[in-house]
Parts: C-alpha cells; structure tokens; sequence
C-alpha cells in the first residue's frame, strides 16, 4: 500500500506537469501539431477513437452481463451504465475518426471562422445537456428501483 500522502503529491505534480504541457501545446499548436507528425504513429485522434471504442466495448460487455448499476465513472456525478453511453460513445469515437480523416489544404474566411465557434459552442452545450439528461437519468433509475 502507498502512503495517502505520497500519492496526493504525486498526483498534483502529475496535474502540473500535464496543465503545463497542455498550455505549451496550446500557445504552440502548429510546431505542436507538426513534431506529433514527426513521430509518424497513430494520430492523437484514432488513439481517442481507440480509447473510447475501447470503453464502449467495456460498458457494452457489463450491460449484457445485466451489471446496469456501475457507474461509468464519466464525470463528478453517478452515472450508471446505460445503452445510451454506447450511443454517446459511438459519436464520440466517430467524432474523433472524423479528425483524424486528412482535410483539404484551403484558408477558412471569416464568416467560416464565426460560424465554427458558433458550431463548436453548439456542440459543447449539446454535450453538456446529453450530460445531464443522461446523470438525471440514472438518478431517476436508481431511485425506482429503491422505492419499486
């Protein structure tokens, strides 16, 4: 067993040193994009992909084993295992297939730069409310099973 207190530690300079490399990506996203390219490997997209097929395939093996009250373990809140995480899943990965797909070499103008935020924002807040829907959900479903 590993003490509490070296792992707290541990975990916040880990926390760091992923903050501080996500904000030097963040500030440098084409030399960041262009030595992620150099390493020619799997683009960052289909490990995401990977991962969250990966994960969908988890909860799919634990829904046909009738093990519906896990919880997913997707965010703050319970969530429990659901067909509907399969869905999200799947659009998730989808998502992230779509990224990694080579896209024409052209300059975007500004009326496409103002309509991607717009999108981006539109997709954000769809998540968020698919989010809730699906938290609000499983707290209804645990509820009647503890009161049917």
């Amino acid at each position: 067993m590993i003490d509490p207190l070296i792992q707290a530690v541990l975990g916040a300079a880990l926390a760091v040193l992923f903050a501080a490399a996500a904000a030097h990506k963040l500030r440098s996203g084409a030399r960041f994009a262009a030595q992620l390219a150099e390493y020619r490997l799997l683009p960052a997209a289909i490990a995401a992909a990977g991962l969250l097929a990966g994960y969908g395939l988890a909860i799919a093996i634990n829904l046909a084993r009738g093990r519906r009250y896990i919880d997913c373990g997707c965010g703050d809140t319970r969530q429990l295992l659901s067909p509907w995480l399969l869905v999200r899943n799947g659009l998730l990965a989808g998502g992230a297939i779509l990224v990694a797909l080579p896209a024409e070499a052209r300059v975007a103008g500004w009326a496409e730069v103002v309509v991607g935020c717009v999108a981006f924002v539109v997709l954000v807040l769809t998540y968020l409310a698919a989010e809730k829907l699906l938290e609000n959900a499983s707290v209804l479903r645990e509820w009647r099973e503890s009161h049917g």
